[in-house]
């Protein structure tokens, strides 16, 4: 069991990989490499036939050095710490803080594991990690990392007993009146870190650990764990209850102050023109001919009329008598 402690004191408890897993994964990287160095080097004895031997001799040593110092060394580093044995026996390579490695420890790791693994048969490395209690070997101990399981023997289920629903639902009307601001941003970010690793960890260091960070929370929120509830649960549901209060402050924060001003269009009236189109001007249609006003025309005058010729009063004639009259003149 490792020690392994966080940036934030937070004990991991891993469980370190030993002599025996250790070299069975060693091994199975070295026979899929030798396998892939020896493929190129006859290719390439085929097709450089007629190269000097100084020539050939440089390039079989440049193939070599890729092989077994450059390939491992970008495997680790883009796996994070996973080569193919290891990755077989659920092996992976860390950091002493529990962190994933990086290209600097890798490199350490290639440059010592070739002398110590190729060079020297690797009895180096044997007696090392025999005598370490982690089961360092010579370049974990210069890079600074370490070999754990991330699959324990019968981990294959849940790390976590069955919880009843009705405790689930009770715990849930709960959950919601808990007042959560006294506890610490370093207590959330332990939780979480356990949380999320809690499938690597021996169940023993597990239920211990959360144990320890399920009282300090309750004593922190003033509600103690739920008898028949596993500490794990308990850390899960308040980290959830938290991250909904989180998620809930952060939509009302993106939510506009007021309401959204709706503008209602103002009826126009009939005689008015249309928008964006000229008083007094149809507007055009797309595809179709613009209408044409007619002319305008202007109001029809009437004829000057002529002046009325002016009548002559009418004079009694001599001749014939004026009707009515009473006297005749003598034939």
């Amino acid at each position: 069991m490792s020690d392994l402690v966080t940036g934030e004191a937070v004990v991991l408890g891993l469980q370190t990989a030993k002599l025996p897993s250790r070299a069975l994964a060693i091994v199975l990287d070295l026979l899929v490499e030798f396998a892939a160095l020896l493929v190129f080097t006859l290719l390439l004895s085929v097709a450089l036939v007629d190269v000097d031997g100084a020539a050939l001799a440089a390039t079989m040593i440049g193939l070599m050095v890729f092989f077994l110092v450059a390939v491992p060394v970008m495997v680790e580093t883009l796996s994070h710490g996973r080569s193919l044995g290891k990755a077989a026996l659920g092996l992976r390579v860390v950091r002493v803080d529990g962190g994933p490695v990086r290209f600097r420890h890798s490199l350490v790791r290639g440059l010592v594991g070739f002398f110590e693994l190729i060079a020297l048969s690797g009895s180096p490395a044997v007696i090392t990690s025999a005598v370490h209690t982690e089961g360092k070997r010579l370049g974990d101990i210069f890079a600074g990392t370490v070999v754990v399981r991330e699959r324990t023997p019968g981990g294959s289920g849940s790390p976590l007993p069955p919880v009843h629903p009705h405790l689930l639902q009770a715990m849930g009307h709960e959950l919601v009146a808990l007042d959560l601001s006294a506890v610490p941003e370093p207590l959330w970010l332990a939780v979480r870190q356990l949380l999320g690793r809690i499938g690597q960890l021996d169940p023993a260091v597990m239920n211990r650990m959360t144990a320890r960070l399920a009282e300090d929370l309750s004593a922190r929120i003033g509600r103690p764990v739920a008898p028949g509830l596993h500490p794990a649960a308990y850390l899960g549901a308040v980290l959830t209850e938290r991250q909904r209060r989180e998620w809930g402050r952060a939509q009302e924060q993106l939510r506009p102050a007021g309401p959204i001003p709706v503008q209602v269009p103002t009826p126009r009236p009939a005689s008015d023109p249309a928008p964006g189109t000229a008083p007094g001007r149809p507007t055009r249609v797309l595809g179709l001919p613009t209408p044409t006003a007619p002319p305008a025309t202007a109001p029809a005058t009437p004829p000057p009329t002529a002046p009325a010729a002016p009548v002559a009063p009418a004079v009694p004639s001599l001749d014939k008598p004026a009707p009515g009259a009473g006297f005749a003149p003598p034939s």
